[in-house]
C-alpha cells in the first residue's frame, strides 16, 4: 500500500469520527469543510486514491455510501441527505421549491435516516430557522426543519407559510377557523397570525427538526 498523506489520514480520522457520533458516514462536501479543503473535487480525488489503495469501500448507489475497511462497525449505513435551500424568516420570500433547485450541486444537506422518511424522498428540502417564534415547540433560532411538500394539511400541523398579502414567510402551527387561518406560535410572547384563507400559501408541513447544540 501507498504512503498515506497527511490530509488523506486526516480524512480517514474524520471519516471515523463521524461514523462513531452518527452513525453513517459523512458527505464530500462535510469532509471538504471539517478538513479544510479546497473543493470538493479535491476531496474525490483524495478519496479515489483510498478506495485503489484499499482504506475505504464507496458505494455509488448509496447516499454517503463510504466505509473504512478496518472499521468494526460493518457496512455502509444508507440516509437520505436533504438539501438546505434557504432560511425561514420573517420579511423574507421563501426559496421557491422546484426540482432544479433541489438537485442543484453545491447545496448544503442534512442527512436523515430512511426510517424517518417513509415516502418519497424527493418531497423533502430543508430550511435553516430564523428567529424564535417556535421556541417553546423546542425549535431554536438557528435550527433546520425538515419539510415536505404535500396539500394533505391538517390542523395543528407546523408548516412553513408564506402570506401573500404581507409578503412575509413564517413557521407556524396551523388551524383552519372558518373561511380565515390561524397561524399559531410557540412562543407565549408572540400572538396568533389570524388571515384569510385565501392570503395563504403553504409550502410544506415539517416532519423532522435538527437542533442546533452549539
Amino acid at each position: 500500500m501507498a504512503k498515506i498523506s497527511t490530509r488523506q489520514q486526516r480524512i480517514i480520522d474524520y471519516i471515523k469520527g463521524y461514523r462513531r457520533e452518527h452513525g453513517y458516514a459523512p458527505s464530500v462536501r462535510d469532509i471538504q469543510i471539517a478538513c479544510d479543503i479546497s473543493s470538493t473535487s479535491v476531496v474525490d480525488y483524495n478519496l479515489r486514491i483510498l478506495q485503489r489503495e484499499g482504506v475505504i469501500r464507496r458505494s455509488p448507489d448509496i447516499s454517503r455510501g463510504l466505509e473504512l475497511v478496518d472499521d468494526d462497525r460493518g457496512g455502509a449505513v444508507e440516509v437520505v441527505s436533504v438539501p438546505i435551500i434557504g432560511a425561514i424568516a420573517a420579511g423574507a420570500p421563501l426559496p421557491v421549491v422546484t426540482s432544479d433547485i433541489l438537485q442543484s450541486e453545491g447545496l448544503e444537506t442534512v442527512g436523515l435516516p430512511p426510517e424517518l422518511t417513509p415516502r418519497v424522498a424527493s418531497d423533502l428540502y430543508a430550511l435553516r430557522v430564523k428567529g424564535y417564534s417556535m421556541i417553546d415547540a423546542l425549535i431554536d433560532d438557528g435550527d433546520v426543519v425538515v419539510l415536505r411538500r404535500t396539500p394533505d394539511i391538517r390542523n395543528g400541523d407546523m408548516v412553513a407559510a408564506w402570506l401573500r398579502a404581507e409578503e412575509e414567510a413564517t413557521l407556524k402551527r396551523l388551524y383552519r377557523e372558518g373561511d380565515h387561518i390561524r397561524l399559531q406560535p410557540a412562543n407565549v410572547q408572540m400572538q396568533p397570525i389570524v388571515v384569510p384563507a385565501t392570503n395563504v400559501e403553504v409550502h410544506g408541513k415539517v416532519v423532522a427538526v435538527i437542533r442546533r447544540l452549539e
